[in-house]
């Protein structure tokens, strides 16, 4: 009894539809996939349960069959981006290649719907069944590598927080083709400019050995530092 007194309530503790009363029209997942859009297309401030309601033609009080609060609703639309991503692969393989597929998915997932890393800032990651499989598939992959079971709990929070970071700088972007003052070229030339003064023998030591920087291509600097960081947290070292 005091288990089940303790335990946190969410909106998966209910059933979708209860015993009694009419057939539900809608079901979770479709008014999940309705306030995705509408996020997407107007920012996570417009996901009222009253835009949501326009949205599906539908009266406000009628959402409430379905979802207690906007609380609820927001916590329903963190789990279905999580359902995006692809948990189909096997597991077992090289298990650096299957993690870092699966950061460019989340990566990606991040770059689709850029209010879901706010929406987890806000309120904390709620762990629905899609981010519980996800976890779940993470450790599964991690499973053959070394280290405990805390750093391979660390590590794949590593790497979520890697995937709304590159996600947000993605966005952060000039869109059009033409060099912008923070764009990573234009940094470059600044940082060597400042250290060619000579009152910084530190950086001007290690942008000397450094050479030229590689191209800035934000997928192989995701990749590169992923497979850097992922083994050493594990105690593995670089591979």
């Amino acid at each position: 009894m005091a288990d089940r007194e303790t335990r946190p309530t969410t909106v998966w503790s209910r059933p979708e539809r209860g015993a009694r009363g009419p057939a539900p029209e809608r079901s979770r997942t479709q008014i999940a996939a309705a306030a995705l859009a509408l996020a997407d297309a107007e920012g996570l401030a417009a996901v009222s349960m009253r835009a949501l309601a326009q949205r599906l033609g539908t009266g406000p009080a009628s959402l409430y069959r379905y979802v207690g609060s906007r609380d609820e609703l927001l916590d329903l639309m963190a789990d279905a981006v999580a359902g995006e991503l692809d948990l189909s692969g096997a597991t077992g393989g090289d298990w650096l290649d299957d993690l870092v597929g699966l950061a460019l998915q989340s990566r990606d997932a991040h770059v689709r719907h850029p209010w879901l890393a706010d929406l987890n800032d806000r309120r904390g990651e709620v762990l629905g069944p899609h981010a519980i499989d996800y976890l779940d598939h993470a450790l599964g992959i991690l499973a053959p590598a070394p280290g405990t079971a805390g750093q391979k709990l660390e590590a794949i929070g590593l790497l979520g927080g890697l995937a709304v970071l590159f996600a947000r700088r993605e966005a952060a972007a000039t869109p059009t083709g033409a060099p912008a003052a923070g764009d990573p070229a234009s940094r470059a030339a600044h940082l060597a400019a400042v250290a060619a003064e000579g009152r910084h023998p530190h950086l001007l030591a290690a942008l000397t050995a450094a050479g030229a920087p590689p191209p800035a291509d934000r997928d192989a600097l995701f990749v590169r530092l992923l497979r850097r960081l992922l083994p050493a947290m594990l105690g593995q070292g670089e591979p």
